[in-house]
C-alpha cells in the first residue's frame, strides 16, 4: 500500500484574482506504508536536533510559512534565518535519502482564467484551482500507481482538511471511481481520507513544506517575485532541486476518456513548469 499526501499553497477558493497568490500547488509526498514509522522517526531527528538543547515545543508542528518567512514566526520568530534555511534543506534531503516521491500540479491563476469557463467538468467547477487539480492529482497517482508500483500496488490519497471543498472532493471522487466507464474509472487509488490532525502526520507537514517551496520557486522563475533578492530566489531555487528529482511526474498527463476532453485542455493552459536550463539559470 503507498500513501500519498496532498497539502495546498496559495489557495483562495475561486477567487482566480492573483493579488500576493499568483500560483496555487497542490501536492506531498508518497510513503509505502513500511517507510512511514522510519521516516516519521527521522523528521522527528531533525527537527530535534534543531531546536537542541531545547525540547521540542509543545504541540509543535511544522508550518512553511512560519519557518522561511523573513523574520520568522510562530515558534520560529526570531531565528537565524541560515539556521531555518538549512532545517528546510535537511527536510527536503530527507525525502530523497528514504527514497520517496513527490507529486505536484502548479496553476497559474491567471492562465486559468483565461483557459476555463467552468463547463468542462460535470462533475466540478474547472475554475476552482483546487478542484482542478485535485482531478488532475487524481489522474496522475492513479496512472503512477498502476504503471510504475506493480499490478498488486494500490493507493491512498490522504488530504489535508479542506472543509470548503469536502462536498466537491465527494463529489468528484465518486464520479471517478463510478460514474464513468469501466475503462476509465479510477481503481489504483482504493480510498480518499482526511488528515484528521497534522501534528499527528508528519508526511502532512512535509507535503506542506512541498508545495510551499515549489509555490515559491515558481513564482520567482515566472517573474511574479522580481522583488525578491537574490539569496532568496537561490534559497527556493535549491529547495526545488531537491524536490525535482523525486516527481513522479514533470509534464501534464491527459485523462482519458470523453468526459475529460474539455478539462485536459484547461490542465495544460494552467499548469506551470521551471523554464528550460532553469538549472543553470541559477547557478546550480
Amino acid at each position: 500500500m503507498h500513501f500519498f499526501y496532498l497539502d495546498e499553497a496559495g489557495c483562495s477558493g475561486a477567487d482566480l484574482n492573483p493579488g500576493q497568490q499568483p500560483i496555487f500547488v497542490l501536492g506531498g509526498i508518497s510513503v509505502r506504508d513500511e517507510g512511514w514509522t522510519r521516516t516519521t522517526e527521522a523528521f522527528e531527528v531533525i527537527i530535534s536536533e534543531y531546536f537542541a538543547p531545547d525540547p521540542i515545543p509543545h504541540g509543535f508542528e511544522l508550518h512553511s510559512n512560519d519557518l522561511l518567512s523573513p523574520n520568522g514566526s510562530g515558534v520560529f520568530a526570531g531565528h537565524d534565518r541560515d539556521r531555518r534555511s538549512q532545517l528546510a534543506l535537511d527536510l527536503l534531503g530527507l525525502i530523497a535519502a528514504r527514497s520517496h516521491h513527490a507529486h505536484i500540479v502548479a496553476l497559474d491563476k491567471v492562465r486559468l482564467d483565461a483557459a476555463a469557463d467552468g463547463t468542462e467538468h460535470a462533475s466540478f467547477d474547472c475554475r476552482v484551482p483546487y478542484l482542478l487539480a485535485f482531478d488532475y492529482l487524481t489522474t496522475a497517482i492513479n496512472e503512477h500507481v498502476k504503471v510504475r508500483l506493480g499490478r498488486s500496488a494500490r493507493g491512498v490519497i490522504i488530504i489535508d482538511e479542506k472543509e470548503q471543498f469536502e462536498g466537491e472532493v465527494a463529489a468528484m471522487t465518486r464520479f471517478r471511481r463510478f460514474e464513468v466507464v469501466r475503462a476509465q474509472r479510477v481503481k489504483h487509488v482504493v480510498e480518499f481520507s482526511y488528515s484528521i490532525d497534522s501534528r499527528k502526520h508528519p508526511m502532512i507537514q512535509l507535503s506542506d513544506l512541498i508545495v510551499f517551496c515549489v509555490k515559491k520557486f515558481m513564482e520567482i522563475d515566472q517573474g511574479h517575485r522580481d522583488n525578491y533578492p537574490d539569496e532568496a530566489k537561490q534559497f527556493f531555487a535549491r529547495c526545488y532541486d531537491l524536490i525535482h528529482p523525486r516527481l513522479i511526474r514533470t509534464n501534464v498527463l491527459d485523462q482519458g476518456g470523453r468526459h475529460a476532453v474539455r478539462v485536459n485542455p484547461v490542465v495544460r493552459g494552467a499548469a506551470v513548469f521551471p523554464r528550460r536550463a532553469w538549472r543553470g539559470h541559477y547557478g546550480l
